[in-house]
Order: C-alpha cells, then structure tokens, then sequence
C-alpha cells in the first residue's frame, strides 16, 4: 500500500553540510505541504557565512578527500551505489510526496526511477568520455585535457525536487567536481535525504553539500562565492537573468541555464486518430498541474481537425479529479501554493478581458480546503499578443488558436521570448521536418509530446529559455573545462 500518514513523516528540515546535519541560525521560513497548504516545518535560512561554510567545506572536500583525481570509474561506482540507495529507499518517495506538487503514485512509479537511471547514466560517463589528441605538425603532441571545475553550485527549482537534483549532480559528481546545491525553499526535504543516501555510498563528506533558503539570500550567496567556480539553475527566465548578471560579476564563471517556456503543440489535419492526439495534448498542459517548464500550452490546430479535437479535449478535462500526494488514487497535482493559484488566476482573467474565452475550467476545484487543486483550462479565442499566449502561466491552461496553412501555424507556433521545446503531430514527414525546421526551440517532439528515458538526448532551450544543456553527455562536459596542451619532441 503507498498511501501514508503525512503527520507521521519525519522531516529532515535543514542543511546537510559534510556529512553532518545543521539546523542554523539565520531567518524562519514556514514551508507548508501543497495538498492542503498545512504547515510542514520551519526552515532557518542558510546566510551568507553559513554558505561560505558549505563551498569552503565542499571545495577542501574535493581536494583532501581524492574524489577529483580518483579512476573516474571509481566514482562511477559510487555513483551507482547511490543510484541502487535511491531506487530502494522507502523513506524518499514520501518526502517527496508529502513536500511537493508529485502524487505518491508517480513518485512511485516515475520520479524515484528517473532520478536513479539519471545518476547511473552519469556513474557510465565518468570513464566514457574524455579530451582528445589533436593534429598537429609531426615533431609536436597536441591534447586537450579536461578537468574538473571544483565547486558547482547548483540551484533546483520546487517542481521536480528529485529528477531536477539528479541533472545537477549525477554529472557534475561524475566529473570530479563538488556540489553545494540549494533545492527550493518550497520543496526542501527530499534532497536532503538523497544527499544523505550519497554519503552512505561512499561519496566523501563535503562533495556534496545542501544549503536551505530563499535565491535572494541563499542562492545569491552561493552564485556570487568566489570558490563557486559553475553555476547550474533551472527555474525561470527572470531569476536565470540575475543569475547570469550575478556570475558575470562575480568571477566570470560559465552558467548552465534551464529556464522558462510558453511550448507550442502544432496539429496537423493529418494528425491521425483524434483520440491518441487529444491525449498527448492533454498530458502535454496537465501533467504535474501545469507546473513544468517544459508544458506544451499553446495549442495551435488546423481548421479542418480543429472542432473535433477541441470537442475531445473538452471531454476529457471533465475527468479529472483532485486528490492529495499522500493517497495512492491520487493522480491530479496541486499548485504548490496560494500565490502560484492567484497567479494562475489572474492570468486567466487578464486572458478573458482581452477577448479569451473559457470552454472548460477555468477556477480552482470545489472542496479542497487549502489545497489549490486548479481544474483543467482550455482558452479559445485568444490572439498571439493576448497574455494568456504570452506569459509562462505554470498551471493547467491551454490556448487554443486556428491556422489554415503550414506557413501560418509555424508563425503562429513562433514565440518572441521563450524557445524551450514544441510538439508537431502530423503523419507528414514533409510537415515534420519542415516545423522541425521552422520552429525556434532547443527540443522539437514529433507525435509525442514529454521527455522519455532515453538520458542520452540534451534538454535546453533558446532565447529567453536558457543557455547550455541538462542532460545528454554535453550536461556531463559542460562540468569541466578543458586545458589545451601542446608538447614540442
């Protein structure tokens, strides 16, 4: 049975700092449980002497204890004891529930596995990939070596505590580097747990160090450290901009940015069965509430299928029903909290002011107490300047808008801030390739819609969506620097 107590889970509710538990002493912060916005524990802000601590620690960890210079397929083996702790472990799954948006049913059966195979994935990089030998004239060698940076710092944002800490580390560790990471001060539970399963796989203490608090304070800190030598964000557009502007000023360290995104849904006439469709579509805007980066919620459909595909998506998100994270039945997540709700909200009626018309949802679900359960939205009738177009809602709202040729859809697929992903459904080849072609965004999925298990495919976005990859062996590069040599005979 997965269902559980939450008021029976004990909370890890502070830093974890070599190897050691520390409570601190900087400002409180009320961290409440998602389903039903109860409070769950009070967590002292990491200031910026405690984060000096953490990154000082962390950097003679790496050096002292041999992790940088070790056989890379040392670490590799640590990393796939971690990864093994991770799969097994009957504590995690419930933290992580009970302390984000993630129903224990998909952290089950999603989360924790994704979050290993992501670690194991990189555990097999740490003695795969190396520099090169260069050509050069006969009588010199020429290399380009890699090496570790030291310290990364690694920020995650509240919508996939896990999986997100996993694209963090599992590369960055298995490059030889230490991490100081700073999950959200909404969802800080679970990594401090992964963090304590990593020590018990024999990741030397201080490699991998978590510091609790806000970006303004905690995470302001650790970017501007001069021993931070990478930084590494996922979260959104504005915040990656601070951050970006913060490394530049402090130190001129390279920064790996997963950020915002408004993703298009291109359909196609030649689609195929309306059903199969409206179903990717679906979980494309409603998985995790609409609280992911990657969301396809922009729905832009050719006229001739548009009636009956919108007709079906009506249908269907008429079938949801809220529930909270901590019962196995649950399958529909919640807004992580009252401001992300009135955001939602507002948004929506912005939408509805400028000309947007609400088919199906629209408001929060009836009867789920503090918990903002938000009903599966469809907006017809919205222009390509109306806010609900525009703006990265976070929530489980799709627009809707009509083309009636490929030249239209792809200007209307076209998003002048964001460049994260798209989907096109077609049975066109010509159709695919053309809107892979046109459409300006870092990952294209065609008759799907969703990242798979397949760790080897990059993630990052364009424009306003990021800089550099998660994911793929370029996440796993992108944690060293690479030292050209050239040797004369």
């Amino acid at each position: 049975m997965l269902s559980f107590d939450p008021d029976k889970v004990s909370l890890p509710a502070g830093h974890y700092i070599n190897g050691v538990h520390q409570h601190g002493a900087g400002n409180s912060l009320l961290v409440k449980r998602p389903s039903d916005g109860k409070p769950a524990a009070e967590l002292a802000e990491a200031d910026a002497s405690l984060v000096d601590e953490a990154v000082t620690l962390a950097d003679r960890a790496v050096k002292e204890s041999g992790w940088a210079s070790c056989p890379p397929r040392q670490r590799g083996a640590v990393l796939r004891r971690w990864a093994d702790l991770i799969a097994a472990d009957s504590e995690l799954p419930r933290l992580e529930a009970l302390g984000s948006t993630r129903p224990i049913h998909d952290v089950i059966q999603h989360e924790i596995p994704f979050t290993a195979e992501a670690i194991r994935f990189y555990a097999e990089c740490a003695d795969k990939f190396s520099g090169d030998v260069l050509p050069t004239r006969a009588a010199s060698l020429g290399m380009l070596v890699p090496e570790p940076y030291g310290v990364i710092g690694a920020i995650t944002p509240w919508n996939f505590p896990l999986s997100m800490a996993s694209w963090k580390c599992g590369p960055a560790l298995a490059a030889g580097n230490a991490v100081v990471l700073k999950p959200s001060e909404l969802t800080p539970f679970s990594t401090v747990r992964m963090a304590e399963l990593a020590t018990e796989a024999g990741l030397p203490a201080g490699v991998l160090n978590i510091v609790q608090g806000s970006g303004a304070v905690t995470g302001s800190a650790l970017v501007a450290h001069p021993l931070v030598r990478k930084v590494s964000f996922t979260g959104s557009t504005q915040t990656g901009a601070r951050i970006m502007s913060d490394a530049a000023f402090n130190g001129m360290k390279p920064v790996t940015l997963e950020l915002g995104g408004k993703s298009p849904q291109l359909v196609f006439d030649d689609a195929g069965d309306i059903d199969e469709v409206a179903g990717r579509i679906l979980r494309g805007f409603t998985a995790n509430g609409g609280q992911a980066c990657v969301a396809g919620t922009r729905l832009i459909v050719q006229r001739g299928i548009a009636p009956q595909l919108i007709e079906t998506l009506t249908r269907l998100c008429q079938n949801f029903r809220p529930g909270v994270t901590w019962d196995e039945t649950s399958r529909y997540a919640p807004l992580i909290d009252a401001r992300q709700a009135a955001k939602v909200q507002q948004v929506i009626r912005a939408a509805c002011q400028q000309g947007g018309e609400i088919l199906v949802g629209g408001e929060r679900f009836a009867g789920t107490g503090e918990g903002y359960f938000w009903q599966p939205t469809l907006l017809a009738g919205v222009s390509q300047d109306n806010p609900a177009v525009q703006e990265e809602i976070f929530g489980p709202v799709l627009t809707v808008q009509i083309f009636d040729d490929e030249e239209e859809g792809l200007a209307l697929a076209s998003h002048p801030t964001y460049g994260l992903c798209s989907g096109v459904h077609t049975k066109s080849i010509d159709h695919a390739l053309r809107a892979m072609r046109g459409i300006a965004a870092g990952t294209v999925w065609i008759n799907r819609y969703g990242r798979s298990g397949d760790f080897i495919v990059p993630t990052g976005g364009f424009q306003g969506s990021g800089i550099g990859k998660d994911l793929g062996r370029q996440a796993f590069e992108a944690c060293q620097r690479y030292k050209s040599v050239l040797i004369d005979f």
